[in-house]
């Protein structure tokens, strides 16, 4: 039992403790005042006079008995509260490795992060939030569902789901459970011969038990999207929440620089030369809850990701968009560090901009965050291109570059969790303080 810890702020015990004391200290003085009258009013002689006269330290002078009987008080207080403690919550441990006044006092400081959503979808949403969660367990993950490729795209086809991949992994990266549950979840079914699974379209090969967990998670819930991820997040005490973008599945398509029009996220993912995104249906269903977690933030952050198949999609229903121009909040776009074959094969820091503002609007976001730690190869021998800091003319809408080193030494095509929650975090404080030594906060 880690007593410093306990008494550290934040942890909201220290006032209980404090509380049980004076009641302690109550009863004692009530005991004192019965067995004094008791000792008065009761003809007491012989050995019970003599044990009496012993028991409350008569031969001493007053402060000598407050003195002995204070230590013994604050001595038998201690063990009893930090032995009481231990007998109620050992049982309750998460693991044997980390103490439950760990867990507590982490619960604690999180619940006091700045309120932060994060929007976008791929492998660069995850990465963000597993940097964040260790910051505030205020975090919204606002996640594409655009995705139509393996195991979302069957599921999709075969049972009209939204795209399930990318919400499962985000829930992954913010899941507290065991790392086996995170890892069952992540686990696909092998297409391999020889492994007795079929490979046809209704077997479960390719599946990652994740996405059939969300599915079947739906189906229970009578066929409700958003309340079967709800039950997602329940289930693996998520640190924050994931939520889809739109409780129905969404088409992605593109219209290419050589006149070509491409239908389905997959499909636009491999192309380059990508001149306009849109979405269909044009009435999508917008989720309620994302529209009123990124009203509520105090961060909203976009990307990193791919541009086109997983920011821009949830930015181009209106609702999305016109809530991130009305919010308050300090609004983030994280550019990625290398350029994404195909989709934004050429593209530099400011054909990144203006694509998005572009598909958006002006003025659209704050802050921009851009790696300037430039690796072409990484310790696990993996090459990439990073984008070019070329950045656009500036103007009454532009953006502030935050430059910083945010990049993955051993996957160099990937941001570090932690360096790039740390630059944001700092950005973060950076902005709060502008505006509280200016005193006007901006609006849309």
């Amino acid at each position: 039992m880690n007593l410093r810890r306990w008494l550290q702020v934040g942890m909201g015990f220290k006032r209980w403790l404090f509380v049980v004391f004076v009641g302690e200290l109550c009863l004692a003085l009530g005991g004192a005042f019965a067995l004094r009258q008791l000792y008065r009013d009761a003809d007491v002689s012989g050995p019970l006079q003599g044990v009496v006269y012993w028991i409350t330290l008569q031969p001493l002078g007053y402060v000598a008995r407050g003195i002995i009987l204070g230590v013994i008080g604050v001595g038998l207080f201690l063990v009893g509260s930090v032995k009481a403690l231990r007998a109620i919550m050992e049982p309750l441990r998460p693991d044997a490795d980390q103490p439950l006044v760990e867990v507590i006092y982490q619960k604690r400081f999180l619940a006091r992060g700045p309120r932060i959503v994060a929007i976008g979808g791929g492998t660069g949403l995850s990465t963000l939030l597993r940097g964040l969660k260790e910051h505030t367990s205020n975090l919204t993950a606002v996640v594409t569902v655009a995705d139509d490729g393996g195991s979302s795209g069957k599921l999709r086809e075969q049972l009209g789901v939204p795209a399930v991949g990318d919400i499962r992994n985000c829930i992954v990266a913010l899941a507290d459970a065991e790392p086996l549950m995170a890892e069952l979840l992540q686990y696909r079914f092998p297409e391999a011969e020889g492994t007795g699974l079929r490979t046809d379209s209704s077997s479960l090969a390719g599946h990652a038990v994740g996405n059939l967990l969300i599915a079947a998670l739906t189906a229970v819930k009578g066929g409700d999207f958003e309340e079967g991820v709800r039950q997602m997040n329940r289930v693996l005490a998520v640190r924050g929440q994931v939520m889809p973008v739109s409780p129905t599945p969404v088409v992605l398509h593109a219209r290419l620089t050589n006149g070509e029009t491409l239908v389905g996220q997959s499909r636009i993912a491999r192309a380059a030369g990508i001149e306009e995104v849109w979405l269909a249906p044009d009435d999508v269903v917008v989720s309620e809850d994302a529209v009123h977690a990124i009203e509520e933030a105090d961060v909203i952050v976009l990307g990193p990701g791919s541009l086109f198949t997983s920011i821009l999609p949830s930015l181009l229903m209106p609702r999305i968009r016109d809530a991130v121009m009305a919010s308050s909040a300090v609004r983030i776009y994280v550019c990625n560090v290398a350029v994404q074959a195909g989709e934004t094969t050429g593209f530099d820091l400011a054909d990144h901009l203006e694509a998005l503002a572009a598909h958006t609007a002006p003025g659209l976001v704050d802050v921009v965050v851009a790696n300037n730690h430039v690796v072409t190869e990484g310790t696990d021998g993996s090459h990439s291109e990073p984008v070019k800091l070329r950045w656009p003319p500036t103007g009454p809408a532009a953006p502030r570059l935050v430059l910083d080193d945010v990049i993955d030494p051993a996957h160099p095509h990937h941001h570090d969790p932690v360096r790039l929650s740390a630059a944001i975090l700092r950005v973060v404080e950076r902005e709060g303080a502008v505006r509280r030594r200016t005193g006007v906060a901006r609006t849309a």
